[in-house]
């Protein structure tokens, strides 16, 4: 790789000749502040808050999109790029709503955090505050106009990682404006409510829809017995909410956390994803015996199934009916849960924490009600559980180990897996080995199918004769590449995982926000940690999921486990 010699306020540094003055300054530890930049997007270099000096320049330029060259000398501080920066800031803020304190990102923007490092104390221009009516329609998102900077993350988040192109520029100057398509509300365009526009959004512009008062309320009335489940990729993310490190594993604690809260009974979603295995496993071996509709895709990332039944409604019966775990969860909640604790299932409100938030669009689906009842009532995203333990003034770091309740609480490592990009595959391969050999697999940790290639394949054996070839996807754009494969006829497989989110639920639209591929790395190691350390390691040794299918469930694929634990899915009929 060609490098050059570049000079950076007085420090010399060789870097790549593709480099940008930001990736040179901050490979210096040199901090420059950035608005419109994101580390995984496509740069464009439109809010010049990242100014900078440049020896020979005829002006100053704007970092992130400056290309590095032989000899280079750059100034990061001079007060011309102070009070150029400064002026940048104040003049966004100048239109900007001054409600910081209610805001839902308050202390955690962007924005805000940049004018208090440029000591921006005053602004000294007049602004005209325009007022956008509040987009709260759907159940997952809540689009703010007002506080848009017009930086174009969500943009090229919802264009180029996830290909929906939702959001779009419109009108000209200071009316401007990010809208979805003539500017109608998400729940009339084609929106995966996935959530990677409100996670790269520096500002309160995109945020989760806020469900923890309806939540709080329910703890509060007495009536009712009030029930939580947890996503894996939750215990591995919620502690760098709370101040803990990156990647910190926190299940302990979480589970303590939420009994201070007062749920009554906090269990696993891993206890789930193994009945998932189960259930997908049996349908995959089906298909694969009795010719059933291949490549088989996995239907538990909602936002992939939303994406699915918007673009390629086509192929849905590529799906797999099995529910995702937090539905299978929430119907297993209001009649087995229910029917063992002797409680009228009317008495229940089932909460679910989850690292997404198309998960609560998923939960609102007519459809899914199979016990009778809305299975979920309630899914808090990873940052809304973080600002109730806030809320309840509970010490999290101080908190003690304790364990989830029985019988909905015991979960396998493979059930943990889930929260990675390929680890349900993973996890039924462990599974589906044993189902269709009759033997153990010697080795359980499927490298082919982990790490954060856009697209992975692999072929497993099964047994003497058969072999299954699959392929794993995470992120949207990547999903529809497999589609467009399958759509030609062009696609072998007999299995596809996808998951919507970049590196699967560990970077999930509703987890802590970071910025860093590095960051949601560490979540990925926590998460394959979580596996190594259980005690049960594969779905079909879960003795709790045994028990459920000795004593209630009956059979996988059996009448009562299609009726609460199946659904089918459909074609969305938006503009």
């Amino acid at each position: 790789m060609e490098m050059v010699n570049i000079t950076i306020d007085g420090q010399k540094v060789a870097v790549p000749k593709t480099s940008t003055v930001l990736e040179a300054a901050t490979s210096l530890g040199i901090k420059v502040p950035t608005l419109c930049y994101h580390p995984e997007l496509r740069v464009e270099g439109a809010c010049r808050v990242c100014m900078v000096e440049v020896e020979g320049a005829r002006s100053l330029v704007a970092s992130c999109v400056y290309p590095v060259n032989e000899g280079m000398v750059v100034h990061t501080n001079t007060a011309a790029v102070r009070e150029a920066r400064k002026t940048v800031v104040e003049l966004l803020l100048a239109n900007h709503p001054t409600d910081c304190l209610s805001c839902q990102r308050n202390l955690n923007c962007e924005l805000q955090n940049i004018a208090a490092d440029l000591g921006v104390r005053e602004i000294r221009f007049d602004g005209e505050k325009k007022s956008y009516p509040l987009d709260n329609s759907n159940p997952s998102l809540v689009r703010d106009q007002s506080k848009c900077i017009l930086c174009g993350r969500c943009i090229r988040a919802c264009s180029e990682r996830q290909g929906v192109h939702v959001y779009s520029f419109a009108n000209r100057g200071f009316n401007t404006t990010v809208v979805p398509a003539f500017n109608l509300g998400l729940d009339q365009v084609a929106c995966t409510f996935c959530g990677q526009c409100a996670a790269v959004c520096p500002t309160g512009a995109i945020v989760e829809k806020d469900d923890t008062e309806a939540v709080w309320n329910a703890l509060s009335d007495p009536a009712k017995h009030v029930i939580v489940q947890t996503a894996p990729a939750v215990r591995v993310a919620l502690g760098e909410a709370l101040g803990l490190p990156n990647g910190s594993i926190v299940t302990g604690k979480m589970v303590a956390s939420l009994k201070r809260l007062g749920f009554d009974k906090v269990f696993d979603t891993n206890f789930s994803a193994d009945l998932t295995i189960w259930e997908e496993g049996s349908e995959l071996i089906d298909r694969l015996t009795n010719g059933g509709t291949l490549p088989m895709i996995t239907s538990c990332s909602p936002g992939w199934v939303n994406f699915i039944e918007l673009k390629y409604p086509d192929l849905l019966d590529h799906l797999s009916t099995a529910k995702s775990p937090q539905q299978m969860f929430g119907a297993l909640a209001k009649t087995y849960y229910a029917e063992k604790a002797g409680i009228d299932p009317k008495d229940i409100v089932s909460v679910s924490i989850m690292p997404c938030t198309a998960k609560k669009a998923e939960a609102a689906r007519p459809e899914m009600n199979s016990s009778g009842y809305q299975d979920v009532d309630y899914v808090l995203t990873t940052r809304e559980l973080a600002r109730m333990i806030r809320e309840a003034g509970i010490t999290f770091a101080n908190l003690p180990e304790a364990e989830f309740d029985a019988p909905l609480g015991v979960g396998s490592g493979a059930g943990m897996i889930f929260g990675a990009t390929g680890g349900v595959m993973e996890a039924a391969l462990r599974t589906v080995a044993k189902m269709v050999s009759g033997k153990e697999l010697d080795n359980i940790e499927f490298e082919a199918v982990r790490g954060m290639t856009g697209i992975k394949e692999a072929s497993v054996q099964l047994k003497e004769g058969l072999t299954a070839k699959v392929a794993i996807a995470h992120t949207l754009a990547n999903a529809r590449i497999l589609l467009d494969k399958i759509r030609a006829g062009e696609a072998d497989y007999h299995f596809i995982e996808i998951m919507a989110c970049p590196g699967g639920c560990s970077g999930g639209g509703g987890q802590p926000i970071i910025t860093s591929a590095e960051k949601r790395q560490k979540r990925l190691d926590a998460i394959y940690e979580c596996d190594r350390c259980s005690a049960i390691r594969k779905s079909h040794d879960n003795p709790a999921i045994k028990e459920l299918y000795d004593t209630w469930l009956g059979k996988p694929l059996g009448e009562k486990s299609h009726h609460l634990l199946h659904t089918h899915y459909h074609p969305q009929n938006k503009c």
